[in-house]
């Protein structure tokens, strides 16, 4: 099925520009796009609003399994609740990164982020889609950047919505995902084999979209 049409995997580091760059290339490709770790904070605010056991590995992927989940272009609908905000709040993307480490969830998420897979291509983002989900993909991108600068930009997100912010707190929340991420023993965030590495620490979003474009045009020849 691979063969059939293309798969673009873009993985990276939390706040490297995946999401914007990915969504994108997505749209102007006419792909359909899968923010992957969306459907890890969608488990996390599915949790906590059930107040499930966080402790419970197995209840924890049950609920993850069967989410009602589809994305509207930027936008994120659980259910027929708009949460493309509510998943964005740091609480949840910290519950998010320690339950990615568990490989029940992991395995319940695996079949969903499949189904996403339609034509005429799709572009994927996330930390193992190169590497686990779409092994196959037509072409893998690894998009990162400095500490510093990632850490400058959820500052900025944060504060243009309002959300009050410490840069401090932001750069050891970063080094702590990081960590977890790289470290975890199921589908740790590497670069996949034969990805680009792109760094964004000094580029502009459109920058990189222009370079992840061309890469794929190259692939095509």
């Amino acid at each position: 099925m691979t063969n059939i049409f293309p798969v673009i995997a873009i993985d990276g580091p939390t706040a490297s520009g995946k999401g914007t760059v990915a969504h994108k290339v997505a749209d102007r490709l006419g792909f359909h796009y899968l923010d992957s770790g969306a459907l890890y904070r969608l488990a996390a605010l599915s949790a906590l609003r059930r107040g499930a056991d966080l402790n419970d590995e197995h209840a924890l992927a049950k609920l993850a399994e069967h989410l009602p989940v589809h994305f509207a272009g930027p936008e994120i609908v659980l259910a027929n609740e708009n949460v493309t905000q509510a998943i964005r709040a740091e609480e949840v993307g910290n519950l998010a990164s320690k339950i990615a480490a568990l490989p029940a969830v992991r395995q319940a998420l695996f079949g969903l982020q499949l189904g996403f897979r339609k034509p005429p291509g799709l572009v994927a983002d996330g930390r193992d889609m190169g590497t686990v989900i779409f092994p196959h993909a037509k072409l893998k991108v690894f998009l990162t950047a400095s500490t510093e600068a990632r850490a400058q930009r959820r500052y900025k997100q944060l504060i243009v919505k309002g959300i009050s912010a410490n840069i401090e707190d932001l750069l050891s929340d970063l080094k702590a995902r990081d960590d977890r991420d790289t470290h975890r023993a199921i589908a740790p965030l590497v670069p996949a084999e034969g990805a680009h590495i792109l760094d964004t620490s000094n580029m502009t979003a459109d920058q990189a979209i222009e370079q992840v474009l061309s890469w794929h045009a190259q692939s095509k020849q």
